[in-house]
């Protein structure tokens, strides 16, 4: 056995190993490839390290808060990510974008680098600081927009990036790691460590299960409600087999999209509040129980405003590390374990069978403007399956959910921290991460004003997204929800959004402006013919919108009284 303070070497070379490049060569082992941020004089020896890593690349971003998204991305189809930043002007611009990683359990790994150790020892005045000799002033900011922290050292490099690493993956949250430079080009110091595994407590699992079992059989009618953590943490068809050997309906919220398969005979639809089919809300609202297969979010963006009628007393809950049925909390297991174990339960009394709908129409003439009615069930047509589908915090996610969607697609959208602009970012993590795939950005022109030079780094990385910009004069969403919508605040400068790939350097994508069904359709078919990327700019009503905004729109002026 290595003594503690033997030097740790690289096997390849037989060199010491420098803890910057522990560092990434450990982030390496959780199935990262790809390294977001941008570049700092602080973290130049995490830029470096990336650049010598065989198993990681760096993708530089705009800005650190299209970093911090495209991390959030990335992670959503990896399972983790890895964002590079400077310290304090770095790390502050990315932390929305780690702040929604933790609101929506997307485990991003945001390695910082700062000031010597020397230098803080010294209380030198440097850049990027307040110039009063302190440094620890900006990490519990960061540390704040994650679920576990630690500063590392040579000495307890190995130990605390297994213990950052494990506390991660327990909650699927962000974990912040600060590096000083001078530390991060010393040798590590060798100490035996043993990689965690998520287990759980075997007695506890069993009076978990034993209690849910309970539940459900004393139950005349059940409905499940798959949450979007089980698609973090890859559990879709885990999820899947429990609904199946129970035979309940399940619906999903807006954030849930396409979790399971919208064909499966078991759907009952989307919930979505007092703007719900009337079979599903009756489905879902009149269960005796509901159980939530991850932590459902039940959040004002998912239920138009609070509408919904779900009595939280009838929810068996099933989350990362708990089960909760009323007042009692079985803690330590696993919700991986929890479902294995509830697949094996025996059917319930009746299987639900969905009835056939109807095959959806493609309304409106060739020549007729692009309306809200017309545009989304073409959007819907479009999806193919094996297609990712990123769509933007604002009019879009209300517009595309409640369409029924291909088998094989996976729908990316941050409806609980609903950060706008996220979305553009997000899609250059989400192409990276999954090539194979073809990934489809749904925005508004409000958020894609926010984060859109981005688009330069998708041409640079070899992305090639079809994106949708629907151009309807200003910030929709914020109209819709506004007494006052007309206020010149909600306007936007006029960008020609469809020149915009040409000016990043996206040369070969196709692009298009188009403003009747006709041009639309033509568009969307260059689109998924051409090989290169696609940009299709679409011209939109000024308050045209969808059903759930109309609804949030009536509703706020029931409220407040119509808006002069």
């Amino acid at each position: 056995m290595a003594g503690k303070n033997d030097k740790k070497a690289d096997a390849s070379t037989g060199q010491p190993i420098h803890v910057v490049d522990y560092i990434v060569q450990r982030l390496a082992d959780e199935g990262i490839t790809d390294c977001f941020g941008v570049p700092g004089d602080y973290a130049f020896p995490v830029c470096d390290a990336i650049a010598r890593s065989p198993k990681v690349r760096w993708v530089g971003c705009s800005n650190e808060l299209n970093a911090a998204y495209a991390a959030d991305g990335y992670a959503r189809v990896r399972g983790a990510a890895m964002l590079s930043t400077t310290f304090a002007v770095g790390e502050l611009s990315a932390i929305n974008g780690v702040m929604g990683a933790k609101a929506e359990r997307s485990l991003v790994y945001h390695v910082v680098g700062m000031p010597s150790y020397q230098n803080q020892r010294l209380r030198k005045v440097m850049h990027h600081t307040f110039g009063d000799g302190a440094f620890d002033n900006v990490i519990p900011l960061s540390a704040g927009a994650a679920c576990t922290h630690a500063v590392i050292t040579p000495e307890n490099c190995m130990i605390e990036m297994e213990r950052v690493i494990a506390e991660a993956r327990r909650n699927n949250q962000p974990a912040y790691i600060v590096v000083p430079s001078d530390y991060a080009l010393t040798p590590v110091m060798w100490t035996e460590v043993q990689r965690a595994t998520l287990q759980s407590n075997e007695p506890s699992l069993a009076k978990a299960i034993a209690a849910i079992a309970d539940h459900l059989s004393r139950a005349k009618s059940v409905v499940a409600l798959p949450a979007f953590t089980l698609s973090r943490l890859g559990l879709q068809n885990e999820a899947r087999r429990v609904i199946e050997a129970l035979g309940c309906p399940y619906a999903t919220t807006a954030m849930e999209k396409c979790i399971i398969d919208e064909s499966h005979p078991q759907f009952a639809g989307m919930y979505a509040g007092a703007v719900t089919e009337k079979e599903t809300k009756r489905i879902v609202e009149e269960a005796e129980v509901v159980l939530d297969l991850g932590g459902v979010s039940l959040n004002d963006e998912n239920t138009a405003a609070f509408s919904g009628q779900i009595d939280p007393a009838r929810f068996v809950s099933i989350e990362l590390n708990d089960v909760r049925i009323g007042d009692r909390v079985f803690t330590n297991v696993r919700l991986a374990d929890v479902l294995a174990e509830l697949a094996k339960l025996k059917p319930l009394a009746q299987r639900y069978q969905r009835a056939e709908a109807a095959a959806p129409r493609l309304p409106g003439k060739p020549s007729d403007k692009i309306t809200m009615e017309a545009l989304y069930p073409r959007y819907a047509a479009f999806i193919q399956p094996g297609d990712n589908v990123v769509l933007e915090s604002g009019s879009t996610s209300f517009g595309i959910p409640p369409m029924q969607l291909a088998d094989n697609v996976q729908v990316h959208i941050q409806m609980l921290w609903g950060s706008i602009g996220w979305a553009t970012g997000a899609a250059l993590g989400v192409a990276l991460a999954d090539p194979k795939r073809r990934t489809l950005l749904f925005t508004g022109e409000g958020s894609h004003q926010l984060t859109a030079n981005e688009i330069g780094n998708m041409g640079r990385w070899g992305a090639k997204p079809i994106i949708f910009v629907l151009n309807n004069d200003g910030y929709m969403v914020e109209r819709a929800l506004e007494q006052y919508p007309d206020w010149t605040y909600n306007d936007l400068a006029k960008w020609r959004y469809a020149d915009l790939p040409k000016a990043l350097g996206c040369a070969d994508w196709f692009t298009a402006r188009v403003e009747t069904l006709g041009e639309l359709d033509a568009a969307l078919k260059a689109a998924r013919a051409n090989t290169a990327g696609a940009y299709i700019e679409v011209i939109g009503g000024r308050m045209d919108m969808p059903l759930g905004l109309s609804y949030a729109h009536s509703r706020l002026n029931q409220l407040y009284g119509a808006a002069p």
